[in-house]
């Protein structure tokens, strides 16, 4: 009797629930590369790369582990194009009595997860990824009856739950946030230590020419790749977070910098959503970095909370909400994603920053994300929709379950106040006060209106009032309502033309 055991290319863990316990002298483990999963989204190339070389060197690993490896490329002739395909397909070659796999983690590779028994005839059994450390089920029961689904409410339910960063039951350090210590603007002579890059071993370079090859035109360069494509590699780059970044990264994680791509963040989101680290022991190597005093509270709980509160969080969030989710537009925005999105030629320092390296490194740190990329076009009104496809193309480490809620809901405030309490808008003082942008500006910062004025201040205004009515209720944003209110009628217009007159020139 033998198992086909299929494991996603987001699944490179050996600790995986389909693969623990094995037999492995009856089972074979099936890896697929499918132009179905490199197509759904026109993905950087540096992300195709990244994920067909992962699954390459996890094949290998396997192999020298004993185990029975049907190892399917994309160049392949008789590629089946699909997971199902594929799937079925080894069923039938290896003469699979049963089919045991890991639940994927996005919806639409779970609903082609449940179609496989009918279309290879085989039983199937799908276990629970339990690499995250929030069962669906243990989420549902703790948003179940909630007036509202905060990620405050469930990061410090997730510390007292798993007695991370607790001392005694009450928070490491006193407080169980250090956001108020987390906030200095990036200033000029901070030494910055490089974040280690991994040269291309012959496995990376076969697949960046095949990449190469068979997606001319997708964005992204491939010059720059360098990320972890091994346990081992990511191993290091842990490390080399722990030791060289990590005391300093919960001061700047807020921080901008015109030169600087990396500042003191990790780069371990992509091994993470991999499976090449699992999230349970990246938090533990940072709690106990701190226990060793090799970095202060406020950083490690800045981390911690990425991880056991952010990425938890989301995951939950988006598997409640379903399919549907990504389709969300409380704020009725229409318009196109402008094409300097994929150009960088907007004028504007940060955004086009943003943009160059994502396209050159496929990699741009949460604040980029946030309030460079993800605010402006919350301020220009850009569907949310095209929002999130652009974000889920461009980066690393972007997959939906991840990705989505933090564009449409926290980035987009598309799902209307279910994941954030407040939009995240705000004009370029925010900016200017973060980083050093602004200065490599062609245009003035400080200027409110007007062709030469940041555009970021043009629009601030005209977002508020333009959904007026939706949001002027919100407690967070009374400030800003009572200042727009303060203002006379013909300056009101004045806004409002102004930021039309922008609008206008984005097509």
């Amino acid at each position: 009797m033998t198992v086909l055991r299929p494991v996603l290319g987001d699944q490179l863990s050996h600790s995986l629930a389909s693969l623990r316990g094995a037999d492995r002298a009856h089972s074979v483990v099936l890896l697929a590369e499918v132009a179905e999963e490199a197509d759904y989204a026109p993905h950087h190339r540096q992300k195709l790369v990244l994920v067909f070389s992962a699954m390459r060197h996890f094949a290998g690993e396997l192999e020298a582990g004993g185990w029975r490896v049907a190892y399917r490329r994309l160049d392949d002739p008789d590629n089946r194009g699909s997971l199902a395909g594929e799937v079925a397909a080894a069923a039938a070659a290896f003469g699979a009595t049963r089919i045991v796999a890991t639940r994927a983690a996005e919806h639409r590779v779970i609903a082609a997860q449940e179609r496989w028994a009918a279309e290879a005839g085989l039983p199937v059994d799908l276990l629970e990824d339990d690499r995250f450390l929030v069962s669906p089920a243990d989420f549902a029961a703790w948003a179940a009856g909630r007036r509202r689904l905060r990620m405050e409410d469930f990061y410090r339910w997730q510390r007292r739950e798993t007695g991370i960063l607790m001392e005694g039951g009450e928070p490491a350090g006193g407080q169980w946030n250090f956001d108020a210590d987390n906030r200095k603007p990036f200033r000029e002579g901070l030494a910055i230590p490089p974040a280690p890059a991994f040269a291309p071993d012959a496995v990376t370079r076969e697949v960046m020419g095949m990449v190469a090859r068979r997606f001319p035109g997708r964005f992204g360069s491939l010059d720059r790749f360098g990320w972890p494509v091994t346990r081992s590699e990511a191993l290091t780059a842990l490390e080399a977070f722990v030791h060289t970044r990590l005391a300093r990264f919960g001061d700047y994680q807020d921080a901008l910098s015109h030169h600087h791509e990396t500042l003191f963040h990790s780069l371990l989101s992509s091994s993470i959503n991999l499976g090449l680290l699992l999230p349970r022991e990246v938090i533990d190597r940072a709690v106990a970095a701190f226990s060793a005093g090799l970095a202060p509270i406020n950083a490690v709980e800045g981390f911690v909370r990425q991880i056991l509160g952010w990425r938890e969080y989301v995951r939950g969030i988006y598997l409640c909400e379903g399919p549907g989710y990504v389709r969300r537009n409380a704020l009725n925005a229409t318009r196109p994603l402008p094409g300097f999105y994929w150009t960088a030629d907007s004028g504007m320092a940060c955004l086009d920053r943003a943009v160059a390296q994502t396209r050159d490194s496929a990699y741009a740190h949460h604040i980029q994300r946030l309030m460079v990329l993800g605010n402006f076009a919350l301020l220009a009104g850009i569907d949310p929709f095209e929002v999130h496809e652009w974000f889920l193309a461009v980066y690393a480490d972007a997959y939906e379950w991840v990705e989505a809620p933090n564009v449409i809901g926290m980035s987009q405030y598309a799902d209307g106040g279910l994941l954030g309490s407040k939009p995240y808008a705000a004009s370029g003082a925010y900016i200017d006060r973060m980083g050093d942008h602004c200065r490599h500006c062609r245009f003035d910062v400080k200027a409110k209106s007007g062709p030469g004025a940041c555009p970021f201040n043009r629009l601030y205004w005209d977002f508020l009032a333009r959904n007026e009515e939706m949001l002027s209720a919100n407690q967070r944003l009374w400030q800003p309502y009572a200042t727009w209110r303060r203002f006379d009628p013909g300056r009101r217009a004045a806004v409002r033309r102004d930021a039309a007159a922008l609008l206008a020139t984005l097509g």
